[in-house]
């Protein structure tokens, strides 16, 4: 059984690296968007897990939490830095401008 889980813990993180592979530059995305383009729109902490393991040559750092924050913990500043070189823009509040810069996904 044990196998069965990791396979699909694997497979979740797989098909999220694919969407995240296509996030525009200057665009970023939602952990809940890429879930729910997973088929499953409650799995945004899964989501975050799979960022947090994400191959470095991945635009990881285009995604965001669905009001524009950007997460991280010591990393938050250097995601907002990659965020800011690919003009992305910021509200006055020091989130991610959804309105004008989120990736609906295709």
């Amino acid at each position: 059984m044990q196998r069965d889980v990791k396979s699909t813990k694997d497979s979740f993180f797989r098909e999220a690296y694919r969407i995240v592979a296509n996030i525009p530059y200057g665009r970023v995305i939602s952990y809940g968007r890429i879930a729910a383009m997973l088929g499953n729109p409650r799995a945004a902490r899964q989501v975050g897990w799979a960022m947090r393991a994400c191959p470095d040559e991945l635009p990881w750092h285009r995604v965001v939490m669905k009001d524009g924050t950007v997460t991280g913990g010591a990393f938050a500043a250097l995601r907002r830095r990659m965020l800011e070189d690919e003009d992305v823009g910021f509200l006055s509040d020091g989130r991610v401008d959804m309105d004008a810069y989120e990736w609906e996904g295709s």
